[in-house]
């Protein structure tokens, strides 16, 4: 099979494309920057570039964006150029080019407001009914780039899926009061709980999002590590985490704190995964339960591929409050 993977300089991007490669598809990597996993360096904005690479493609898996930590250096009209034209150039010309599939990855931020309930509220259940509220310029233009797969669904019958994933990222945390209370392996293991999600098991919801995307047609899906936590569970998690996260895993305490790690206070948020998991035939591997029998053994609970990837930072350049400006 012959797949384009735009943003294969980032951290999904050159996952999908180390995966992919390794199946034996030809697969053609198109980033702005150069890097060992991409073969075609310009931007999504480039009509003729991106003409010109979708000649007898199958498949698109768009993962090239502006993201979150790029607000506060890049301007609306630079998120609006890649998110949106670059998103609706690459429709377009894979509708000319005869392109099978188009998977669109979008991401939970879009839900935006949604994500915060008022403290004296449940925690907010996460599914794909609920309705986006985005809170800044990525996320309108993430949510754009959707119902842009949607139309032309609609309009070309062209085949697009959408997944909305969570954290994945090996940056630290964008929070500096939890960057300074919490370690930054334990903030992680912490949202396997809730809101993040293993890049190899980002990687499988797509492969799997390639290989339905013909049948389903279109649809959108939540792509985040399965949660333990149940609708009775949301209440408490609000006011006293740790209580249900003891109720559900009676030795985690113990396991962290050999390490003087500690669970949130409070969640506010969960993202549910059971329609990915039913209709795409996903099954990701990396659950805070794998988390706690990796620290009872004493190995990293990050995948093989996390690791290969590591970190890739969102901009050249440092900043005093941290990773990110904003």
């Amino acid at each position: 099979m012959k797949i384009v993977v735009t943003g294969s300089s980032g951290h999904l991007g050159e996952a999908l494309v180390r995966t992919l490669r390794a199946a034996n598809h030809e697969v053609l990597g198109l980033d702005r920057l150069a890097a060992p996993f991409t073969t075609h360096t310009g931007c999504i904005t480039d009509r003729d570039l991106v003409r010109q690479l979708l000649q007898g493609v199958d498949v698109i898996l768009h993962t090239a964006t502006l993201h979150k930590p790029h607000v506060a250096t890049h301007s609306r009209q630079d998120f609006v150029d890649t998110n949106i034209s670059g998103t609706l150039n690459l429709l377009e010309e894979a509708v000319a080019a005869g392109v099978r599939a188009f998977i669109y990855t979008s991401t939970t931020s879009t839900f935006g407001a949604a994500l915060s309930p008022a403290r004296d509220r449940p925690a907010a259940w996460i599914t794909e009914s609920v309705q986006p509220v985005p809170k800044n310029i990525y996320g309108i233009t993430k949510t754009a780039g959707e119902d842009l797969c949607m139309l032309f669904h609609r309009k070309y019958n062209l085949p697009c899926i959408v997944l909305r994933t969570s954290r994945f990222f090996a940056e630290a945390d964008d929070d500096a009061a939890v960057r300074a209370s919490y370690a930054d392996a334990n903030i992680k293991a912490n949202e396997l709980l809730y809101r993040r999600v293993d890049i190899e098991d980002v990687v499988t919801a797509h492969i799997q999002a390639m290989a339905r995307a013909e049948a389903i047609g279109f649809s959108t899906y939540i792509i985040s590590a399965t949660t333990p936590f149940r609708q009775e569970h949301l209440e408490l998690l609000h006011r006293d985490a740790p209580a249900v996260v003891r109720a559900l895993y009676p030795g985690y305490e113990k396991l962290y704190a050999k390490l003087g790690w500690k669970m949130f206070p409070e969640i506010g948020r969960v993202y549910v995964n059971d329609k990915a998991v039913a209709e795409l035939d996903w099954h990701p591997r990396y659950d805070f339960g794998y988390v706690l029998d990796c620290l009872a053994r004493d190995v990293d609970f990050r995948s093989p591929l996390a690791l290969l990837t590591g970190s890739k930072g969102y901009h050249p350049g440092t900043f005093e409050q941290g990773p990110y400006p904003v």
